[in-house]
This record gives C-alpha cells, structure tokens and sequence, in this order.
C-alpha cells in the first residue's frame, strides 16, 4: 500500500503539467502539420513542446518504439511540419507533450492514426500563355509525388480535347505547334493515385497569334514595302539632283576640335643635292690584229 501511495505521489510530482490539447493533424497537398493548443499553465520559464511518431515499421519491427520528430524537439510553437517525417503510406500514431523547466506534461496521442493519403488535393493554381505557335501551361505549389492532368481543346471542340500526364516537379507544360489565330482552353487536375484527385482548375483561354502574325497580315505588309520604296527614292534623287556647293555643306569633313589640333609647325630642312666627283677617262678602240697585218702590207 505504501509503494502505491509513493508511486502516485511521483507520479503526481513528475506530471505537474497538463497534458496538450486540441491535437489535431492538417495535410493539404501533401504538406502534413500536427498543431496543438498552447499549455495555459503558469512557467517560470518559456514552454517548450516535444513531437514523436509511430508507424508500420515501428509497430512490426521495432516493439512498438517511438521516433522523434527531429526538426520539432523542445520547440517553441504549437505545430509541427512532419511533411518528410511521414514518408510512406501507412497509418501513424502521433503524439506530443509539453515542458516546462524539468516538468513534463503526459503526452497527447492524436485521435487515430494518421495516413498521408488522406490528404486534402487542392485545385492546381496554373498560369496560361501564348508563345508563338505554343502554349505554356506553368503550375505553382504543387504536391510531392503528384501528376497533372491538363486537358487542352480548341474552343468549341471539347470533344476531341488532348489529355497531358506532367510530372509535379516539371513546373511546366510545353505544347507546339498549334493552329495560329485559333482559341485554345485549358484545364488541369492533380492526381495522387487512382483514387485522389483534385478538383479541376478555372478553364483558361487564349488565343494563338504565332511569331510574326503582325508582320503577315497583308495590310501590313503592303505599307510597308510603300514606305521602304519612298525612302529610296527619296535618297536617290537627293543624291542624283545634290549640287556640289550643297553636297559639300551638307557632306563637309568635319574640322578637328581645336583640343585636339597640333601646336606645332614641323619644318624639314632641305639640303641641296652635292656633286658628285667623277674622273674622265679616255677610252682607246680596239684594233684587230689580223687587220693591221694586212693594212702593213699594203703600204709595203
């Protein structure tokens, strides 16, 4: 009897705080957040609280254990984000207890087990553009591990609308080729399995222009080669009919800012050109032997 009266007082001692209340799990887009009421006993100090999960493995493999939560250990807030904590689709015991100094309060185990798959799919937020003769379809916070579905149909034909499968981390749907000056709507949904989806998004239309719609429009184009043709002209009669005063004023080299003319007069000094010395020498004609023989004889 004794034992039992000192294990109750330990007890009593031990747990002076109240246990947290208003546990409660909120899992939209796969982002799952345990929140709890603050504790409204007085402390001394600030209140911190402390977060553990318990899921299939735990129960089968490890006895039952107990898994910290490790970003939400002695954490100020009344919440807790276990989106990566939860990683498999199994069903998970939650709980979580408060502390005040070296007073803990009982633990509070979430109502019943949570699974990931229980989630809350919102319709995918997505923006809509034209590009040339393509379509882009972006998409903002959308759930890990998700696929969207984006059904794309020119307007009034609904019928015969092409269905996409886009991975989530993609971001972005590219769509080529498309009929240039039709319409073209869009409307997309989040899947998880075959058996969560999302509700559909608003419908968006847009119309395709292409990449040079403006300049093929044959108004366009006619005023164009008007305009271009006159301004030829207009240069080469202006060239053709320019008088050479004209010319000049309007053509004239422009001066060097006087900054940037020389200061200086750079004179060469010329020298006149010596005489050349030079010797005269007398040349004496060749005489052939053979000829002067015969011209002796001769005078003989």
């Amino acid at each position: 009897m004794m034992m039992v009266i000192v294990l109750l007082d330990y007890t009593n001692y031990v747990w002076m705080l109240p246990t947290p209340s208003g546990v409660s799990m909120e899992s939209v887009d796969m982002i799952h957040v345990l929140k709890w009421r603050p504790l409204q006993e007085p402390c001394s100090t600030r209140v911190l609280y402390s977060v553990q999960f318990q899921g299939e493995f735990e129960l089968k493999f490890l006895n039952g254990s107990w898994v910290d939560a490790p970003e939400c250990q002695q954490t100020p807030h009344t919440y807790c984000d276990l989106t990566f904590d939860l990683g498999s689709d199994s069903d998970y015991n939650i709980r979580v207890r408060g502390q005040c100094g070296s007073q803990l309060s009982p633990w509070t185990t979430l109502s019943r087990p949570f699974n990931r798959r229980d989630t809350v799919l919102r319709a995918p937020e997505m923006v809509v553009s034209a590009v040339g003769d393509a379509l882009q379809v972006s998409f903002d916070k959308l759930p890990l591990t998700a696929i969207v579905r984006v059904t794309v149909w020119e307007r009034g034909d609904e019928q015969e609308a092409d269905v996409y499968m886009m991975p989530a981390e993609e971001n972005m749907l590219h769509i080529a080729a498309l009929q240039e000056g039709a319409e073209y709507c869009v409307r997309a949904q989040t899947i998880l399995d075959t058996h969560l989806h999302s509700s559909s998004s608003d419908t968006h239309c847009v119309s395709i222009t292409g990449p040079d719609a403006t300049w093929k429009s044959p108004t366009t184009a006619t005023a164009t080669v008007i305009i271009m043709a006159g301004l030829l002209f207009a240069v080469f009669w202006f060239i053709a009919h320019c008088r050479p005063e004209a010319c000049q004023k309007y053509f004239q080299k422009e001066p060097l800012p006087r900054p940037l003319q020389p200061d200086w007069d750079i004179q060469i000094p010329m020298y006149p050109k010596e005489a050349e010395l030079y010797e005269q020498i007398g040349v004496v004609p060749r005489v052939d032997p053979h000829e002067l023989r015969s011209s002796n004889l001769e005078d003989s």
